[in-house]
Protein backbone atom coordinates (compact mmCIF):
# COMPACT_ATOMS: atom_id res chain seq x y z
CA UNK A 1 0.00 0.00 0.00
CA UNK A 2 1.72 3.13 -0.69
CA UNK A 3 1.26 6.34 1.45
CA UNK A 4 -0.27 8.52 -1.38
CA UNK A 5 -2.31 12.03 0.02
CA UNK A 6 -5.36 12.11 -1.38
CA UNK A 7 -7.26 15.10 -1.94
CA UNK A 8 -11.23 15.59 -2.03
CA UNK A 9 -12.17 16.79 -5.48
CA UNK A 10 -14.54 19.79 -4.63
CA UNK A 11 -15.10 19.41 -1.37
CA UNK A 12 -16.89 22.70 -0.82
CA UNK A 13 -19.68 22.20 -3.31
CA UNK A 14 -20.10 18.92 -1.91
CA UNK A 15 -20.25 20.49 1.52
CA UNK A 16 -22.66 23.20 0.53
CA UNK A 17 -25.42 20.41 -1.13
CA UNK A 18 -25.13 18.15 1.81
CA UNK A 19 -25.52 20.80 4.26
CA UNK A 20 -24.39 17.82 7.05
CA UNK A 21 -25.67 19.94 9.98
CA UNK A 22 -28.90 19.27 8.85
CA UNK A 23 -28.28 15.57 8.35
CA UNK A 24 -29.16 12.45 10.16
CA UNK A 25 -27.88 9.45 7.98
CA UNK A 26 -25.00 10.02 5.39
CA UNK A 27 -23.71 7.30 2.59
CA UNK A 28 -20.32 7.91 1.72
CA UNK A 29 -20.81 5.34 -1.38
CA UNK A 30 -17.01 5.93 -2.59
CA UNK A 31 -14.86 5.83 0.07
CA UNK A 32 -11.73 6.28 -1.62
CA UNK A 33 -9.23 7.09 1.60
CA UNK A 34 -11.61 9.49 3.43
CA UNK A 35 -11.68 12.49 2.42
CA UNK A 36 -15.17 14.08 1.82
CA UNK A 37 -16.43 11.81 4.84
CA UNK A 38 -14.16 13.05 7.31
CA UNK A 39 -15.20 16.52 6.66
CA UNK A 40 -19.00 15.96 6.46
CA UNK A 41 -18.67 13.82 9.42
CA UNK A 42 -17.11 16.85 11.39
CA UNK A 43 -20.07 18.76 10.50
CA UNK A 44 -22.59 15.69 11.71
CA UNK A 45 -24.67 16.02 14.69
CA UNK A 46 -23.69 13.85 16.97
CA UNK A 47 -26.51 11.66 17.25
CA UNK A 48 -26.45 11.28 13.62
CA UNK A 49 -24.89 8.43 11.45
CA UNK A 50 -22.40 7.96 8.61
CA UNK A 51 -21.89 4.62 6.16
CA UNK A 52 -18.76 4.40 4.19
CA UNK A 53 -19.10 2.35 1.56
CA UNK A 54 -16.40 1.24 -1.10
CA UNK A 55 -15.35 -2.12 -2.93
CA UNK A 56 -11.63 -1.39 -3.05
CA UNK A 57 -10.02 -3.82 0.30
CA UNK A 58 -7.63 -1.20 0.67
CA UNK A 59 -9.78 1.63 1.32
CA UNK A 60 -11.80 -0.64 2.97
CA UNK A 61 -8.52 -1.90 5.33
CA UNK A 62 -7.83 2.38 5.46
CA UNK A 63 -11.43 3.10 6.75
CA UNK A 64 -11.69 0.46 9.58
CA UNK A 65 -8.04 2.01 10.96
CA UNK A 66 -9.29 5.42 11.03
CA UNK A 67 -13.00 4.80 11.97
CA UNK A 68 -13.50 1.61 13.54
CA UNK A 69 -13.33 2.74 16.99
CA UNK A 70 -15.68 5.85 16.45
CA UNK A 71 -19.64 5.98 16.99
CA UNK A 72 -22.34 5.33 14.68
CA UNK A 73 -19.86 5.06 11.45
CA UNK A 74 -20.32 1.96 9.42
CA UNK A 75 -17.95 0.27 6.98
CA UNK A 76 -19.35 -1.73 4.06
CA UNK A 77 -17.11 -3.60 1.76
CA UNK A 78 -18.98 -3.81 -1.22
CA UNK A 79 -19.84 -2.10 -4.53
CA UNK A 80 -22.36 0.57 -5.07
CA UNK A 81 -24.43 -1.66 -7.28
CA UNK A 82 -24.91 -3.35 -3.92
CA UNK A 83 -26.00 -0.02 -2.30
CA UNK A 84 -30.08 -1.35 -1.45
CA UNK A 85 -29.09 -4.28 -0.67
CA UNK A 86 -26.30 -2.77 2.36
CA UNK A 87 -28.67 0.18 3.37
CA UNK A 88 -31.63 -2.30 3.98
CA UNK A 89 -29.21 -4.46 5.94
CA UNK A 90 -28.38 -1.59 8.29
CA UNK A 91 -32.57 -0.56 8.44
CA UNK A 92 -31.71 2.62 6.60
CA UNK A 93 -33.13 2.43 2.81
CA UNK A 94 -35.35 5.22 2.10
CA UNK A 95 -33.99 6.82 5.30
CA UNK A 96 -30.71 8.62 4.18
CA UNK A 97 -30.29 12.48 4.06
CA UNK A 98 -27.49 12.51 1.35
CA UNK A 99 -25.15 10.03 -1.02
CA UNK A 100 -21.91 11.30 -2.63
CA UNK A 101 -20.92 9.44 -5.37
CA UNK A 102 -16.89 10.43 -6.08
CA UNK A 103 -16.48 8.13 -9.69
CA UNK A 104 -13.26 6.91 -10.94
CA UNK A 105 -10.29 5.62 -9.70
CA UNK A 106 -8.53 7.53 -6.56
CA UNK A 107 -5.02 8.86 -6.13
CA UNK A 108 -3.80 5.83 -3.83
CA UNK A 109 -5.14 3.32 -6.62
CA UNK A 110 -3.51 4.78 -9.09
CA UNK A 111 -0.04 5.49 -7.29
CA UNK A 112 0.04 1.82 -6.26
CA UNK A 113 2.37 0.43 -8.99
CA UNK A 114 0.73 -3.18 -7.94
CA UNK A 115 -2.86 -2.33 -9.03
CA UNK A 116 -1.49 -1.49 -12.83
CA UNK A 117 -4.04 1.64 -13.36
CA UNK A 118 -1.49 3.45 -14.46
CA UNK A 119 0.65 3.64 -17.35
CA UNK A 120 3.13 5.48 -15.98
CA UNK A 121 4.39 2.94 -13.63
CA UNK A 122 5.59 -0.59 -14.49
CA UNK A 123 3.40 -2.75 -12.70
CA UNK A 124 0.91 -6.11 -13.24
CA UNK A 125 -2.17 -5.47 -15.61
CA UNK A 126 -4.50 -5.77 -12.83
CA UNK A 127 -7.01 -2.69 -12.76
CA UNK A 128 -9.48 -4.33 -10.57
CA UNK A 129 -11.40 -1.95 -7.68
CA UNK A 130 -11.56 -4.80 -5.51
CA UNK A 131 -8.50 -6.47 -6.38
CA UNK A 132 -10.08 -9.76 -4.25
CA UNK A 133 -12.06 -10.66 -7.17
CA UNK A 134 -12.62 -10.97 -10.54
CA UNK A 135 -10.26 -11.18 -13.58
CA UNK A 136 -7.46 -9.15 -13.86
CA UNK A 137 -7.17 -7.08 -17.00
CA UNK A 138 -4.79 -9.18 -18.58
CA UNK A 139 -7.16 -11.83 -17.88
CA UNK A 140 -10.20 -10.31 -19.43
CA UNK A 141 -7.87 -9.28 -22.66
CA UNK A 142 -6.98 -12.96 -22.76
CA UNK A 143 -10.61 -13.91 -22.46
CA UNK A 144 -12.08 -11.75 -25.13
CA UNK A 145 -12.15 -11.95 -28.96
CA UNK A 146 -10.46 -8.92 -30.52
CA UNK A 147 -13.58 -7.67 -31.68
CA UNK A 148 -14.93 -7.26 -28.69
CA UNK A 149 -11.72 -5.54 -27.54
CA UNK A 150 -11.74 -3.25 -30.51
CA UNK A 151 -15.61 -2.57 -29.72
CA UNK A 152 -14.49 -1.85 -26.07
CA UNK A 153 -11.88 1.03 -26.75
CA UNK A 154 -14.02 2.68 -29.18
CA UNK A 155 -17.08 2.52 -26.53
CA UNK A 156 -15.45 3.22 -23.71
CA UNK A 157 -12.06 5.07 -24.70
CA UNK A 158 -13.29 6.73 -27.76
CA UNK A 159 -9.78 5.24 -29.68
CA UNK A 160 -9.97 5.92 -32.98
CA UNK A 161 -7.53 3.62 -33.70
CA UNK A 162 -9.11 0.84 -31.12
CA UNK A 163 -8.81 -1.74 -34.80
CA UNK A 164 -5.43 -1.51 -35.02
CA UNK A 165 -4.48 -1.58 -31.14
CA UNK A 166 -6.91 -4.72 -30.78
CA UNK A 167 -5.32 -6.48 -33.58
CA UNK A 168 -1.63 -5.97 -31.72
CA UNK A 169 -3.00 -6.92 -28.21
CA UNK A 170 -4.26 -9.80 -29.42
CA UNK A 171 -1.15 -11.00 -31.39
CA UNK A 172 1.24 -9.93 -28.73
CA UNK A 173 -0.85 -12.11 -26.33
CA UNK A 174 -1.17 -14.80 -28.29
CA UNK A 175 3.14 -14.53 -28.42
CA UNK A 176 3.20 -14.00 -24.67
CA UNK A 177 4.60 -10.62 -25.03
CA UNK A 178 2.17 -8.39 -22.41
CA UNK A 179 2.45 -8.99 -19.17
CA UNK A 180 2.95 -5.19 -17.45
CA UNK A 181 1.45 -2.06 -17.81
CA UNK A 182 4.86 -1.34 -19.60
CA UNK A 183 4.66 -3.44 -21.82
CA UNK A 184 0.97 -3.08 -22.80
CA UNK A 185 1.64 1.10 -23.11
CA UNK A 186 4.75 0.32 -25.17
CA UNK A 187 2.82 -1.46 -27.97
CA UNK A 188 -0.15 0.92 -27.82
CA UNK A 189 2.82 3.62 -28.46
CA UNK A 190 4.10 1.71 -31.15
CA UNK A 191 0.51 0.73 -32.87
CA UNK A 192 -0.44 3.99 -33.07
CA UNK A 193 0.34 5.89 -36.40
CA UNK A 194 -0.20 9.98 -34.81
CA UNK A 195 0.14 11.17 -31.77
CA UNK A 196 -1.58 13.64 -29.80
CA UNK A 197 0.55 16.12 -28.18
CA UNK A 198 -2.49 16.78 -25.22
CA UNK A 199 -2.82 13.55 -24.38
CA UNK A 200 -0.21 10.42 -23.91
CA UNK A 201 -1.07 7.35 -26.82
CA UNK A 202 -1.92 4.82 -23.72
CA UNK A 203 -4.66 7.20 -22.12
CA UNK A 204 -7.77 6.08 -23.90
CA UNK A 205 -6.74 2.68 -23.83
CA UNK A 206 -5.97 1.81 -20.31
CA UNK A 207 -9.16 4.02 -19.71
CA UNK A 208 -11.58 1.92 -21.71
CA UNK A 209 -9.79 -1.59 -20.30
CA UNK A 210 -10.13 -0.15 -16.42
CA UNK A 211 -14.25 0.08 -17.35
CA UNK A 212 -14.88 -3.32 -19.15
CA UNK A 213 -12.85 -4.64 -16.18
CA UNK A 214 -14.71 -3.50 -13.46
CA UNK A 215 -17.86 -3.25 -15.43
CA UNK A 216 -18.56 1.21 -14.59
CA UNK A 217 -21.39 1.77 -16.55
CA UNK A 218 -23.54 -0.76 -15.55
CA UNK A 219 -22.34 0.23 -11.97
CA UNK A 220 -22.92 3.95 -12.35
CA UNK A 221 -26.13 2.60 -13.38
CA UNK A 222 -27.50 0.36 -10.87
CA UNK A 223 -25.96 2.87 -8.15
CA UNK A 224 -27.56 6.12 -9.21
CA UNK A 225 -30.97 4.00 -9.56
CA UNK A 226 -31.10 2.88 -6.11
CA UNK A 227 -29.64 5.96 -4.52
CA UNK A 228 -32.62 7.26 -5.67
CA UNK A 229 -34.69 4.57 -3.47
CA UNK A 230 -32.35 4.84 -0.19
CA UNK A 231 -32.83 8.80 -0.19
CA UNK A 232 -35.48 10.43 2.07
CA UNK A 233 -37.70 12.50 0.94
CA UNK A 234 -35.99 16.18 0.27
CA UNK A 235 -32.28 13.89 0.51
CA UNK A 236 -29.83 14.92 -1.72
CA UNK A 237 -27.89 13.44 -4.52
CA UNK A 238 -24.44 14.57 -5.03
CA UNK A 239 -22.30 12.77 -8.26
CA UNK A 240 -18.16 13.72 -9.28
CA UNK A 241 -17.52 12.71 -12.65
CA UNK A 242 -14.02 12.51 -14.24
CA UNK A 243 -14.57 11.42 -17.65
CA UNK A 244 -17.23 11.89 -20.04
CA UNK A 245 -18.68 8.37 -20.36
CA UNK A 246 -19.56 8.85 -16.47
CA UNK A 247 -20.70 12.68 -16.73
CA UNK A 248 -23.63 10.97 -19.71
CA UNK A 249 -24.82 8.87 -17.62
CA UNK A 250 -25.19 10.78 -14.21
CA UNK A 251 -26.54 13.95 -16.74
CA UNK A 252 -29.02 11.37 -18.17
CA UNK A 253 -30.32 10.10 -14.84
CA UNK A 254 -31.24 13.30 -13.41
CA UNK A 255 -32.32 14.34 -16.31
CA UNK A 256 -34.69 11.84 -16.57
CA UNK A 257 -35.79 11.59 -13.11
CA UNK A 258 -36.19 15.55 -13.12
CA UNK A 259 -38.55 15.20 -16.06
CA UNK A 260 -40.93 12.88 -14.45
CA UNK A 261 -43.25 10.42 -16.00
CA UNK A 262 -43.54 10.06 -19.98
CA UNK A 263 -47.02 10.66 -21.34
CA UNK A 264 -47.80 10.99 -25.18
CA UNK A 265 -46.98 14.47 -26.10
CA UNK A 266 -50.32 15.19 -27.35
CA UNK A 267 -52.48 14.35 -24.08
CA UNK A 268 -53.64 16.89 -22.00
CA UNK A 269 -52.10 15.84 -18.62
CA UNK A 270 -51.85 18.49 -15.42
CA UNK A 271 -48.44 19.25 -13.92
CA UNK A 272 -49.44 17.21 -10.32
CA UNK A 273 -49.62 14.26 -12.94
CA UNK A 274 -46.03 14.26 -13.90
CA UNK A 275 -44.32 13.57 -10.39
CA UNK A 276 -40.90 14.13 -11.17
CA UNK A 277 -38.71 12.06 -8.92
CA UNK A 278 -35.55 14.72 -8.50
CA UNK A 279 -35.11 18.43 -8.75
CA UNK A 280 -31.36 19.45 -10.35
CA UNK A 281 -29.72 21.38 -7.94
CA UNK A 282 -27.84 23.90 -10.00
CA UNK A 283 -26.21 23.79 -12.84
CA UNK A 284 -22.92 21.40 -12.99
CA UNK A 285 -19.61 22.62 -11.70
CA UNK A 286 -16.21 22.31 -13.02
CA UNK A 287 -13.71 23.17 -9.43
CA UNK A 288 -12.23 26.45 -10.06
CA UNK A 289 -8.72 27.60 -11.51
CA UNK A 290 -7.13 27.71 -7.80
CA UNK A 291 -8.26 23.91 -7.18
CA UNK A 292 -6.89 23.11 -10.40
CA UNK A 293 -3.48 24.20 -9.27
CA UNK A 294 -3.57 22.61 -5.91
CA UNK A 295 -4.53 19.53 -7.19
CA UNK A 296 -4.25 18.74 -11.26
CA UNK A 297 -6.10 15.56 -11.04
CA UNK A 298 -9.32 17.54 -10.27
CA UNK A 299 -8.94 19.40 -13.71
CA UNK A 300 -11.52 16.76 -15.46
CA UNK A 301 -13.83 16.41 -12.73
CA UNK A 302 -17.66 17.72 -12.89
CA UNK A 303 -20.05 17.85 -10.42
CA UNK A 304 -24.04 17.34 -10.44
CA UNK A 305 -26.12 17.40 -7.89
CA UNK A 306 -30.26 16.67 -7.38
CA UNK A 307 -32.62 16.30 -4.55
CA UNK A 308 -35.39 14.37 -3.76
CA UNK A 309 -38.85 15.45 -4.15
CA UNK A 310 -41.30 14.49 -1.84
Amino acid sequence: MTNSQHIPVMLEEVLKIVQPEQCQTVVDATYGRGGHSKAIYERLPEDSRLILIDRDPEAIQHARSVWKAIQNVDIVHAPFSRLREELVRLGLFGKVDAIIFDFGVSSPQLDNHDRGFSFLHDGPLDMRMDNSSGPTALQWMIGISEKKLAEVLWEYGEERFSKSIATSIKQALSDKLIQTTHDLEQLIVATQPFKDKYKHPATRTFQAIRIAVNDEVSEIDQGLEQALGALASGGRLVAISFHSIEDRIVKGFIRKESSGDKYPPDLPIPSKMIQPRLRKLGKPRKPSAAEVHRNPRSRSAVFRAAQKVA
